[in-house]
Parts: C-alpha cells; structure tokens; sequence
C-alpha cells in the first residue's frame, strides 16, 4: 500500500487533530503518502483532498476541534453520492481510508468498503464513549475534564447559595459523560438515558440531601435522559421542591472544544499509529480500540450492533457515595 488517506466526520470531538498527526507521520515513518479529505465525506464526494506531510500537521497535537473540518452529509447516505466518493478515490489511487469518527461514521465507511474494495479502518473518536470495541473513545476523558471543571464551579455557587442545581450534559443516547462527572463531581443524583428516571424519587433524594445537613445539591442530567433534559426535568420537579432554591445550566458544546487531555493525546497517538499498521497488515472494515490498554481489532459493524452502554456498577456506586 502506498497511498491512504484520513478523514474526520459527525461531531467533532478533542484528540483528533493528535490522531490524524500520529496517522500521517506513523505512514510518513514508512514511507506511505497521506492524503487529507477536507468536510468529512460531504468533502470526499467532492474531491476536497490534500496532500499531507509530516510538516503540514506541525503544532496541531494540542489542538481541538479537526484541522480538516467535518460535516453531514446526506449524499452519502446514497448509492450515488458513496460511488462519486469511490470515484474520487480511485482518481487520486488512495488503497486505504482511515475515517476518524463514530457509529453513523463507520457506518458509511463500511458500505464504502463493500462498495469499493478499498480497505477502510476506523478510529473511535466521540465524546459520547458509545462504541463498542474500546475501554474509552477519543475525546471522552477531555469532554469528563470539561464538565467536571465546570461542575466544581457550579458547585461554589450552590453551596453560597444553598441551592440545587440541574445541569445538563452531552449524552443524547448514553450516559458516559453524565455518570462520570457525577461520580467524580460529588453529585446528589444522575439521570441517564439507560436507567429510567422516576421525578417523585429524584425530589425525595434532593429534599433528604438538604435534611441531611448538606449546604447544596447538584443533579447531572445527560441530555437523552427519558425525563426531558434539565429544563424540563427541573420543571417536573418545580412543585415538588417547594422552599428549595433551584437554578438550571446547560454546558452545550463547551464539551466539544479546547486542548486534549493527556490521556486523549497518548490514546490518539496509539490508534494513529495502530489504524496505519492495520491498513499495511492487509486489514478492511475494523476499529481500532485500546481494551485494557491493550490494542484490539473489532469488525465496524460490531461498533455500532453492540451499544457500549454505562454499566450497572457504576451507577450503584453512585448512588452508595450520594450521601
């Protein structure tokens, strides 16, 4: 193989600008052209590729968001679109395509694949932590930071004030993000897409916090939690918090942006690396993912059919130490 080329699609997320440094220089280091589709796979239909070097991602390791931009793309989600993209493929002899990204993402670089014969490996880049075949997906750890920063804030002000806090989360099918900087920001409750959320039992939690001699309460809410997010769950919950002060923040897209972590930069490094050596062993439509910090392979299609869902025991851990 001697020419691959490496995209980023759907949401943007810490790290990946770190893994598309490690993909060109790991090829550049074995003397493998890369080439940079620019707007995700809206951008490879179009042709918007660049010829990359180990210079040409200089000072972009602690970088957000995606030098090469993403985007949606609707024509691809077609039979035409995806046979343009194979056509600007073939045009420019790319042999194999790293697409950096999550499940919607992998899924189009699998059709691709069958579509085309040209090997496609993925790397698991959402804040969200919902594939299968990882421990941890790039960008996770630095979006948790990010939220717990500004929970650890929040918390300042609730206690000076004596109040409780609904604050919303990223997570529009899983909990990850909502779970951990719960656990980790001392929170009184969390409501997570995989656990059904019962509101007269979250306003007994939050009036026995405040009995128990507690100066404030802070509520996590993912933003997929089948309650509504926290407007709607802090309005549900409006009645039943008589004589509790209660304020609402929503973190948005704060999640998304600024540097990577450490451990998102090294995680980076490692797929970077890894995603070229499995194009050059000869492997097509696999992840790969860090398991115990062990580098594994896993089938695209896995990634998406097997949801990487918050387990059990970490929520009855919350809910022993929300004391």
């Amino acid at each position: 193989m001697q020419r691959i080329a490496v995209l980023t699609s759907g949401g943007d997320g810490p790290g990946m600008n770190a893994a598309i440094r490690a993909v060109v220089r790991s090829a550049d280091a074995r003397r493998v052209e890369s080439y940079g589709v620019h707007r995700g796979f809206e951008g490879l239909i179009d042709g918007r590729m660049s010829f990359l070097t180990a210079r040409s991602v200089s000072g972009i390791l602690h970088l957000g968001g995606t030098m090469l931009g993403s985007a949606r793309s609707e024509r691809f989600r077609t039979v035409e679109g995806r046979a343009e993209a194979i056509r600007q493929l073939e045009a420019h002899q790319i042999e194999g395509l790293i697409v950096i990204g999550g499940d919607g993402s992998f899924r189009g670089a699998d059709a691709l694949s069958r579509e085309s014969g040209v090997a496609v490996v993925g790397i698991p880049g959402t804040i969200d932590n919902d594939l299968s075949g990882c421990d941890f997906t790039l960008g996770f750890d630095t979006a948790v930071n990010t939220a717990l920063e500004a929970i650890d804030r929040i918390r300042d002000t609730a206690a000076s004030h004596q109040r409780a806090f609904f604050i919303e989360v990223m997570g529009r099918a899983s909990g990850w993000i909502a779970l951990c900087s719960a656990i980790a920001g001392g929170a009184t409750e969390v409501l997570v897409p995989e656990r059904p959320t019962d509101i007269d039992e979250l306003q007994r939690r939050i009036h026995e916090a405040f009995n128990m001699g507690k100066q404030y309460c802070l509520v996590i809410v993912a933003e997929g939690d089948d309650a509504g997010g926290a407007f709607e769950v802090a309005r549900r919950c409006g009645e039943g918090l008589a004589g509790l002060s209660h304020r609402v923040t929503t973190l948005g897209h704060v999640q998304r942006g600024g540097a990577p972590s450490m451990r998102d930069r090294i995680l980076a490094a490692r797929l970077g690396d890894a995603a070229v050596t499995a194009l050059l062993d000869g492997e097509d439509r696999v992840m790969v993912g860090e398991i115990h910090r062990e580098l594994v392979h896993t089938p695209l299609e896995q990634t998406w059919t097997t949801v990487h869902r918050t387990p059990p025991e970490l929520l009855d851990l919350m809910d022993r130490l929300a004391r």
